[in-house]
């Protein structure tokens, strides 16, 4: 099958070159010729084939926008592209699709030759064909949608019901001692469990419980292999079978299952499937294990770690011991050594015990006599330190600084008093209506605005024609400078 090409937009209207609906174009309105043949009006009602494929293709996408259909992989191909082209078909029909890489990413594994598969898509038309398709947008096993979510709606009720919670999980012994494994007698997960049991923990009594772990009575047996493993005592189960799809597992998602594997008195070591491979009992066994082989290394330890261990802990204890004992006859040696007769340390002991009766009746005697000294010395000094006296004594000494400040304060007002008599003299001094009243005048310049003027120290300030104010104590004179003469001294 060719290439798919790239689907275009979908025109407002089906494309025509007289612009009508495809209705029109397809209408009962035509010419009758002679013979009786149906012919259109006019050349512009002639379609082109592009044109017809076109308007089917979009009669196609908007009558069905979404549909999910179940049917049979065949004829499939998958080209350089990546994109898949296969037909999907039942006992009666077929139908042509095709699902683009952008797609078909997203499906987790690709289909087989007879794969039964639900697809949704949308149907369409390749144009350069005229082949009516199905364009497909998601794709999954037949039946998977419903086995998903019963398993999805299972999970959450018992996940409600705390079947899952971390609180029940049971922790397992370092080193068990029972092991039972249920798993197929012949699958290839009981052997690998057998393997990693038989190289790490050979010292470990395992007992395989047989059961079927596929197909309808698969069940059955499960729930059987779980009432005989209750009565072995196991320290641990362990629970396994290979991959397979989600039907084939399908048995270790049954409520009666993942119960007993929550009721087994023994802690139980899930290892379902494969990695991916994700089933209701592991959720609710103690642990869950990616794969068969990593489920026998959980449960048991390395017996070539603990080989190396021991011989390590073996030495430690014969140079503990060796030591031990060494250092024990020192001390017996020297304890023998040091051994006198009793009586005599019970003698120095009695001896030594009157001594210190003697020492503490003397010192006590002392300290007593001590402590009374401080208490009438401590008596005296509160006496003395009565309140009243205190008062009496602040009182006194009150009054003295009160006088004292009594006539600080006089002698500093009569000083500051006649300080200001003397600052006073001596601003009169400086007080030109003094001179004036010494029959004195002050001769100012005229400014013509009725004050004072400024101030002549010169006759030079003054040429003639200048006017003057001679201001006296009794007034003013308004002169004029007729002549200017310099003093003979200056001369």
């Amino acid at each position: 099958m060719p290439k798919m090409p790239k689907m275009p937009k979908r025109p407002s209207q089906p494309p025509s070159s007289s612009g009508d609906s495809f209705g029109e174009l397809f209408g009962e309105s035509t010419d009758e010729s002679a013979s009786g043949a149906a012919l259109p009006k006019g050349d512009n009602r002639i379609l082109s084939v592009s044109d017809v494929n076109a308007s089917v293709r979009l009669l196609l996408e908007e009558r069905f926008p979404l549909l999910w259909i179940e049917g049979e992989i065949s004829n499939f191909h998958r080209p350089r592209s990546g994109h898949w082209y296969f037909t999907l078909k039942d006992d009666r029909a077929q139908l042509r699709c095709a699902m683009f890489a952008n797609r078909n990413r997203r499906v987790k594994t690709p289909p087989q030759e007879g794969d039964q598969v639900v697809i949704r898509c949308n149907l369409s038309l390749y144009p350069n064909r005229g082949d009516y398709q199905a364009i497909v947008e998601h794709m999954q096993p037949a039946g998977a949608g419903a086995l998903q979510a019963a398993y999805d709606k299972l999970r959450a009720r018992l996940a409600a019901e705390g079947l899952f919670d971390d609180a029940r999980k049971r922790d397992f012994l370092e080193y068990p001692e029972h092991i039972a494994v249920i798993s197929s007698a012949t699958g290839a997960a009981v052997q690998d469990v057998l393997a990693v049991l038989q190289r790490r923990y050979p010292v470990a009594r395992v007992t395989v419980v047989p059961t079927l772990v596929q197909g309808p009575d698969a069940e059955v047996a499960v729930l059987r292999a779980f009432d005989r493993t209750a009565n072995l005592d196991a320290d641990v189960v362990i629970l396994t079978r290979g991959g397979g799809s989600l039907e084939d597992l399908w048995t270790f998602n049954l409520e009666s299952v993942v119960r007993a594997v929550a009721d087994c008195p023994s802690p139980v070591i899930s290892a379902i499937g494969h990695e991916t491979d994700v089933t209701l009992c592991d959720f609710a066994a103690d642990l869950r294990a990616p794969t068969p082989s990593v489920a026998a290394e959980v449960a048991t330890p390395d017996a070539a770690d603990l080989l190396r261990s021991l011989a390590g802990v073996r030495r430690e204890l014969n140079t503990l011991i060796t030591r031990q004992l060494t250092s024990g006859a020192q001390r017996v040696a020297a304890t023998h050594a040091r051994l006198r007769d009793p009586r005599r340390t019970l003698q120095l002991q009695q001896q030594r015990g009157d001594e210190l009766e003697a020492r503490l009746r003397r010192e006590f005697g002392v300290s007593l006599s001590q402590r009374r000294l401080r208490v009438q010395t401590a008596r005296q000094r509160l006496r003395a330190q009565a309140p009243a006296r205190q008062i009496a004594r602040h009182r006194e000494r009150l009054d003295a600084l009160r006088a004292r400040l009594v006539t600080a304060n006089n002698h500093a007002q009569g000083a500051r008093r006649a300080r200001f008599r003397g600052l006073l003299q001596a601003l009169n001094g400086l007080n030109p209506l003094g001179n004036l009243e010494r029959g004195q005048g002050i001769v100012m310049r005229d400014t013509g605005d009725g004050g004072w003027g400024t101030a002549l120290a010169s006759a030079a300030d003054a040429p003639p024609g200048t006017k003057l104010l001679a201001h006296l104590v009794d007034g003013t004179l308004a002169c004029t400078v007729d002549e200017s003469r310099p003093s003979p001294a200056r001369n």
